[in-house]
């Protein structure tokens, strides 16, 4: 079998073109989180057997979905999950907002409206807007407390929401404190490929949970890149989904050819002996700490840090002022 079991029913009656349900269907998994960063997707030969329809089908829903930057295929590896992120310029979604705007304007100037009055009324429905981002308090989730703190601070930033942080771990253990913190929030936000594992932790507290996704910084990356090609890099984090993230941003950078041997071990013999056999340590934050008291040789040590996507931010408010004004 080539990938994860995915629970896909197609309507051959309904005139909704199949490959488009089959697109639908699969993006609604990824958002929901059932479909994790760095799950294998099935074959297309497998899948249209599974769902009896042609392989073309499941093909032009695959490549519809990697251009959406949901999915990526690797030659002879297999197509999988990455990030459900779109960059705002690949988009090129100010040129659509303009549309909007002209459209608006139009039918303002049809009714009679002055366009001082339009721009009025636009700068009303912002500041209505805003007055609510200002209002909102969220929860930012993530595996590590220098991630968490450092992409609430961004995210407060560009968004003017009131963001908190918790970690993976307070989650576990629940504690007042912790669940007090969630309770006072409307919203816990975090990284794609932990939505499913916050899901879980959160069950019972009525909370909707919203992903983001992350992009890696450029100086980790170039600082491997002056390495010789001889050079064995030893790599320790603490997911696997981490591991999967981190092979897709240096096979991006051109740096599939590095000698790097992957591990998210916590036995402590295990550790020891990646970090003897490796001339220089990459660390995800949250493992920077207990393979910096166990480099007994003083090997360098990067740290492989990520910041929040832009895009990923502003289709985050979005969402969040189109389910606030829901309500």
């Amino acid at each position: 079998m080539g990938g994860i079991f995915i629970d896909i029913e197609v309507n051959k009656k309904n005139g909704v073109p199949l490959y488009i349900q089959v697109k639908k269907q699969i993006m609604d998994e990824i958002k929901k989180g059932s479909l994790k960063v760095g799950t294998k997707m099935p074959t297309e030969r497998e899948l249209s057997q599974r769902i009896c329809v042609s392989r073309n089908t499941i093909s032009t829903a695959y490549n519809d979905l990697e251009q959406d930057g949901a999915l990526k295929s690797y030659q002879g590896r297999g197509t999988f999950v990455v990030e459900e992120a779109i960059s705002w310029e690949s988009l090129d979604i100010k040129k659509k907002i303009m549309k909007f705007v002209d459209l608006g304007l139009e039918e303002a100037l049809e009714i009679g409206m002055k366009p001082e009055e339009f721009l009025d009324l636009v700068n009303q429905r912002v500041n209505e807007k805003k007055q609510i981002m200002d209002k909102i308090i969220v929860i930012y989730v993530e595996c590590n407390i220098e991630q968490a703190k450092v992409f609430s601070k961004q995210l407060s930033r560009n968004s003017n929401m009131n963001v908190m942080f918790l970690t993976i771990s307070d989650l576990k253990k629940m504690d007042k404190d912790t669940k007090d913190k969630i309770e006072s929030a409307e919203f816990i936000i975090t990284t794609f490929n932990h939505i499913n594992e916050v899901t879980d932790l959160t069950i019972g507290l009525d909370k909707e949970i919203l992903g983001v996704a992350i992009i890696p910084n450029l100086e980790p990356i170039v600082k491997i890149a002056r390495y010789s090609l001889n050079t064995k890099f030893g790599f320790i984090c603490i997911s696997e989904e981490f591991i999967f993230k981190i092979k897709g941003a240096l096979e991006k950078a051109g740096l599939c050819e590095a000698d790097i041997s992957y591990s998210n071990t916590t036995d402590t013999k295990e550790l020891e002996d990646i970090i003897k056999k490796s001339d220089v340590l990459i660390v995800s934050p949250g493992r920077y700490k207990d393979v910096k008291s166990s480099n007994s040789e003083n090997k360098e040590i990067i740290e492989f840090l990520y910041s929040l996507d832009e895009g990923s931010v502003k289709a985050l408010k979005s969402k969040i002022i189109e389910i606030k004004f829901k309500k």
